[in-house]
């Protein structure tokens, strides 16, 4: 769990930050490939040469086979010569890791990484979704325009929302449709949540 969560909140910030910023120069200059022209998302995968492929997966299972090996005598997730924000003695930086003494803070830090990794990984999954539904990673794919953003129920800060893009054609006589369908549907509901609270303290 603290492994996946860990990977999933790089994963939520490698999915944020290259809408704003890419390193500069080639990612393969022998194939002319430059990380900005490299996608986000899941596009990148077809993009990425087999050869960025292969160095990732060497990266991470050294790593994962060398570096982040559990040790049965200490907590999950705690590995040998990594502290406080997993940094330490590795083939990048050789210091002594940062240390929490307090008990209390350890505590609260620990827990607030298991809460945080929790929300990541079902965050990652619906940018995931999202992505592969809509296509983009950028702004458009929480809050995609629409010819409908003057309609009543636009509320900030989602606007018109409308995430799988059915009213982006601008068909009318399809949009009163579907509000209708929705008005009747939460009218529904809002009498079934009354449904399911007032028995347990009143009955016929």
């Amino acid at each position: 769990e603290l492994k996946h969560g860990r990977i999933c909140m790089l994963a939520c910030i490698g999915y944020i930050v290259p809408e704003y910023f890419k390193w500069p120069g080639y990612l393969s200059p022998s194939t002319g490939l430059k990380f900005a022209d490299v996608p986000n998302g899941i596009a990148a995968v077809s993009k990425v040469p087999v050869e960025g492929w292969l160095q990732i997966a060497l990266f991470l299972g050294h790593y994962e086979g060398y570096f982040f090996r559990q040790d049965p005598k200490r907590a999950p997730g705690d590995f040998e010569g990594y502290g406080f924000l997993g940094v330490g003695k590795n083939f990048i930086f050789n210091f002594e890791p940062p240390t929490l003494a307090d008990p209390e803070a350890r505590k609260k830090k620990l827990n607030a990484e298991i809460a945080n990794g929790r929300l990541a990984m079902v965050a990652l999954m619906a940018m995931l979704f999202q992505n592969g539904t809509v296509g983009s990673t950028g702004p458009e794919m929480w809050l995609p325009s629409n010819a409908f953003e003057g309609e009543l129920g636009v509320q900030a800060p989602v606007g018109f929302w409308d995430p799988l893009g059915l009213s982006s054609g601008g068909d009318v006589d399809a949009f009163k449709r579907r509000r209708a369908v929705e008005l009747k549907h939460g009218r529904i509901c809002m009498l079934a949540c009354i449904g399911y609270i007032v028995p347990e303290y009143f009955k016929w």
